[in-house]
């Protein structure tokens, strides 16, 4: 059982438009530890994706957790991060860097997509934080 679970969603109204990101960690036991979420200007939804799964990844670092899930109801992201699919646009290659880089930190990690009814908390802050720059 992983030692913490993230759910991270990122999205943007218009492609591009105005972004947000957020993430949210759990605990094992379902509980949530912290969450984090932020504006980030004119961008596309999968920057927002990305930087979602950087939030969340500074999060889980933050609070020292060795093994992780995460949770992103972004298909292209996890198969890009799972080594699937080819990361082929020019401005998803650092967002996709870093994140595999800041992976390397956990003893053990896993990338699961799942619907995007499953990730309501994480698209509730990002549509969050988009509603207060409105």
């Amino acid at each position: 059982m992983p030692a913490g679970q993230l759910f991270c969603d990122g999205g943007a109204r218009g492609n591009p438009g105005p972004a947000g990101a957020a993430a949210i960690l759990y605990g094992v036991r379902g509980e949530e530890i912290d969450s984090a979420s932020a504006f980030l200007g004119d961008t596309t939804n999968n920057v927002a994706e990305y930087q979602g799964v950087l939030l969340g990844l500074d999060l889980a670092r933050k609070h020292r957790l060795r093994d992780i899930l995460i949770h992103l109801d972004s298909e292209l992201v996890v198969r890009q991060l799972l080594g699937t699919y080819k990361v082929r646009h020019p401005g998803l290659r650092p967002l996709w860097e870093k994140s595999r880089w800041l992976l390397t930190a956990f003893g053990h990690w896993e990338v699961r997509h799942i619907p995007r009814e499953e990730n309501s908390a994480a698209d509730r802050l990002v549509n969050l934080v988009l509603d207060q720059r409105a």
